[in-house]
């Protein structure tokens, strides 16, 4: 009898169990179907964005610092380089030509640190991108209605490879340069060759990689392109180029799909040295030195 009460019990809870078992799963299809709706329901309903990509662009008008053609000085060579990599640490849309720096829409900024001492750009929390890889994508709803006819960027970070001359055969290398205001940098690599720093470093620092060999140095100016330098002034040191929109940007507050817009940089002759030898050749060896390697001009288009 004891044994009889034993199976009629163990039987019991059996049918406890399965439909507890059938119930759970049922609430498990329910639940499913109801995750699958939202992130329908979210895919459909994601806000429209504004997307920004860089584009390199050796035929680009070459520019000075006040925003006029300018050719390459006498006694100086130049070459384009061939692009890897960037960055910037500011992105900035501004309504008109007598509009402040910092007086219209920021719609980027990167970290900053003190580490080093002064504050600088913190490096090693930048963004590298190549050319069409997207750099940074906001709603667009966090826009500022209104017309732009400007963008400035503040630009960070240069990695290209040049052509040099050393001992009458020609080589190719990676440039690595640092363009920012100023940079906290712990480390980086050039092409292979890992460099370390760990402080600060001023606008103009770069570091050379060929052959498995890494030279540093320091270059004594950087272009900065503004053609509105008249009405609105950027700081010196801020590598804050500025270009114009060919038609304005407008956004008006009703975007239903997104919209890229391509910060295109000139990199014509944009590497420059002195020329000792005169050839059009990088020669470091014979004692020509890095005078420039700053873009040299932006023009900013909206697809």
């Amino acid at each position: 009898m004891f044994l009889c009460n034993i199976s009629l019990n163990n039987k019991h809870i059996h049918q406890k169990i399965m439909k507890l078992s059938y119930l759970f799963i049922s609430l498990m299809s329910i639940f499913t179907l109801s995750c699958s709706d939202d992130n329908n329901d979210y895919t459909t309903a994601q806000e429209p964005q504004l997307i920004v990509k860089f584009k390199f662009d050796a035929t680009q008008e070459r520019l000075g610092n006040l925003g006029n053609p300018v050719g390459i000085p006498a006694g100086n060579a130049a070459q384009s380089p061939d692009f890897n990599m960037m960055s910037a640490h500011y992105i900035e849309l501004a309504p008109t030509a007598f509009t402040a720096l910092g007086d219209g829409d920021i719609i980027y900024k990167g970290d900053e640190t003190t580490a080093g001492g002064s504050n600088a750009v913190d490096f090693q929390n930048a963004k590298l991108v190549s050319e069409n890889d997207v750099f940074m994508s906001i709603p667009l709803s966090e826009v500022a209605v209104g017309t732009y006819e400007w963008a400035r960027v503040s630009l960070t970070y240069q990695n290209y490879n040049i052509n040099f001359l050393s001992n009458g055969v020609d080589y190719s290398g990676t440039l690595a340069s640092f363009v920012g205001f100023n940079n906290y940098i712990t480390s980086y690599t050039v092409n292979q060759e890992t460099v370390t720093v760990n402080s600060n470093k001023t606008q103009g620092y770069w570091a050379f990689e060929t052959l498995g060999t890494v030279s540093v140095g320091q270059a004594t100016g950087t272009t900065v392109p503004n053609p509105i330098a008249s009405t609105s002034p950027v700081p010196t040191g801020s590598c804050v180029v500025t270009g114009e929109f060919e038609n304005g940007f407008t956004v008006t507050g009703n975007e239903t799909e997104d919209i890229i817009l391509t910060l295109s940089l000139s990199t014509n002759n944009s590497f420059e040295w002195t020329e000792i030898t005169a050839d059009d050749k990088f020669e470091p060896s014979a004692g020509e030195q890095v005078v420039d390697m700053g873009f040299r001009g932006l023009v900013p288009i909206v697809e």
